[in-house]
């Protein structure tokens, strides 16, 4: 990758897959609940697997919307991994039941996220605006490792729940989760709206990060991950991932129900189609990508001293609040 002095990826690792942008929930954070976009038919979803098959891409996430209100998903994903596709999926867990939980078995996924933002059911169900969510996220994560699905845990950080992380720690040990993902903020669509009520600013996530970091180091019977560019700022941050920066346009892009390509789910702009467009020119010639593999320090950012290992923090959050790809990332501390 140019940022980081490494070479470019042939192929993105994984293509997070919105099969339809229809929920059950109107969560406050959500990025998509707001979007409208063509489905395509099953068999045009395995044309596309065919052709991720054909580009190399060895993993895909279902996400959404909500991935299982599409009644062709595990059509769709043992179609996949027989192609030798990894498969997963984030879901809120309303439709999870142990039935379910057995057909995702069957169907081949890797791995299933349930998505909970809080150890406090009443707090859940007003952030997710669905009264019975919490209820029925945990029962999920209990059906999935009842059939023998691994599970994971996602849980957006924010004003409801950043003081009370350990919690989310307590509640995913409880139901045998076996990594927590502690996500960031982003500002895209009703998270957009709701930024003033539900975001940090810059010295809380500081602090949130500064803990977190030390709870992960000491935590060893839970895997506790981050998606946070910003993060690298920190002293004591002693990660190496494979590319500094965010990641997606560089190992991940966004597939929207309809084909089109973006960067990330949190940034709107398409990169092309991929039923319609060559997928490789596309990857290494897209203006969007280019301009995302190699941002250009602006404002704060000039004579940072974190910069070359930052890269400005998320880029999806600096482009929902400025327009701008290479703007600082609003949530940076420094």
């Amino acid at each position: 990758m140019s940022d980081t002095n490494a070479e470019l990826l042939s192929a993105p690792l994984t293509i997070n897959w919105t099969l339809s942008y229809k929920c059950n929930f109107i969560c406050s954070h959500c990025y998509s609940r707001d979007e409208l976009a063509e489905e395509l038919s099953t068999e045009q979803l395995k044309q596309i697997v065919d052709l991720l098959v054909e580009w190399q891409v060895p993993f895909i996430n279902f996400g959404g919307g909500e991935p299982l209100i599409r009644k062709d998903l595990l059509e769709i994903s043992r179609y996949a991994t027989g192609r030798g596709l990894n498969v997963s999926m984030n879901s809120n867990g309303w439709l999870l039941d142990p039935v379910m939980a057995e057909q995702l078995k069957q169907a081949g996924f890797n791995s299933v996220g349930i998505s909970i933002d809080s150890a406090d059911a009443v707090r859940h169900d007003d952030f997710r605006n669905m009264a019975g969510s919490f209820e029925r996220a945990t029962a999920a994560l209990d059906a999935l490792h009842a059939a023998g699905v691994k599970t994971t845990m996602s849980s957006v950080i924010s004003r409801i729940n950043f003081r009370e992380f350990h919690s989310l720690l307590d509640l995913a040990r409880a139901h045998q989760v076996s990594q927590l993902f502690l996500h960031n903020f982003k500002c895209s669509g009703r998270g957009f709206k709701n930024r003033d009520d539900l975001d940090l600013t810059p010295a809380e996530w500081k602090d949130f990060y500064r803990e977190a970091l030390q709870v992960r180091n000491r935590t060893k019977d839970l895997l506790i991950a981050f998606d946070d560019p910003v993060i690298a700022s920190l002293p004591g941050y002693n990660d190496n991932p494979l590319v500094k920066g965010s990641s997606c346009g560089k190992l991940s892009l966004h597939l929207r129900p309809d084909g089109d390509l973006t960067p990330c789910g949190f940034i709107s702009l398409v990169v092309g189609n991929i039923l319609t467009d060559d997928l490789a020119d596309l990857w290494y010639n897209s203006p969007v990508l280019m301009s995302m593999r190699h941002k250009s320090a602006k404002g704060k950012c000039r004579g940072c001293g974190a910069y070359q290992d930052c890269l400005g923090g998320c880029t999806a959050r600096a482009y929902a609040t400025t327009g701008d790809l290479s703007e600082p990332d609003p949530h940076c501390w420094k």
